[in-house]
């Protein structure tokens, strides 16, 4: 398989301005890489800077020195030294984030909210809505709240809307931070098979998880922190 992401040389720090500007040091010349069909976990001890990693691909986080570089529009792009617009588009197209927490939109329907990363992309409104209640079917969000706004759902009906918003498209790198945290034993499940599935679709998949065994089951090796 190719490879999808790679980091090289990363560093990576936070100041604590509150505290007298005190630097904190998270990721010191960090190495990696992950192909089209992988899925790899981040592990270690807790406050290490797995979270950390995950939005630093993303872009949420801005490294400090190295390079985080995936294959976007046919060309390797490097994350880190990309104009905030060229960041965004990678986000539409190529590197998708799943999280346990969901910003809820007033008014938009749970199914639009599923539906939209499709609709960006120029799918045809009736299949994002048929693959986004799919999903919202297969994550036993019921369909008598499809068309109502995330905003009164439970905080476990908001996860697995977000999780369906993840899934809906396919991204050639897949983020997830902790995405099976608070859902019962069905629903865990439930997301494992998702991520089974965009895994042999191709995509290369970096996945926090808390729990060692769902862990082991979704990826094939790790991105050790210790």
């Amino acid at each position: 398989m190719a490879t999808a992401l790679k980091i090289s040389g990363l560093h990576k720090s936070f100041t604590l301005h509150q505290q007298g500007g005190v630097n904190i040091p998270v990721f010191d010349g960090l190495n990696a890489e992950v192909k089209r069909g992988e899925a790899v976990a981040v592990t270690g001890p807790s406050g290490r800077g797995k979270s950390s990693l995950l939005k630093l691909i993303y872009g949420t986080y801005r490294a400090s020195g190295g390079t985080i570089s995936v294959q976007h529009d046919d060309a390797w792009r490097d994350i880190v030294s990309a104009e905030p617009h060229e960041v965004l588009d990678i986000r539409k197209k190529t590197v998708g984030y799943v999280t346990q927490f969901l910003r809820v939109i007033p008014r938009i329907p749970a199914e639009r909210i599923v539906a939209e990363p499709m609709l960006e992309r120029g799918m045809e409104e009736d299949a994002a809505l048929a693959r986004a209640r799919e999903l919202l079917a297969r994550l036993a969000i019921p369909e008598r709240l499809w068309h109502l706004s995330p905003m009164t759902f439970s905080g476990g009906e908001q996860q697995r809307v977000n999780i369906a918003r993840g899934f809906a498209a396919p991204f050639p790198v897949l983020l997830l931070d902790e995405p099976t945290a608070s859902l019962d034993a069905q629903n865990r499940e439930r997301v494992l098979e998702l991520i089974a599935e965009a895994q042999a679709a191709g995509s290369a998949i970096v996945a926090v998880f808390h729990d060692a065994r769902e862990r082991d089951k979704a990826c094939t090796r790790e991105i050790s922190l210790n």
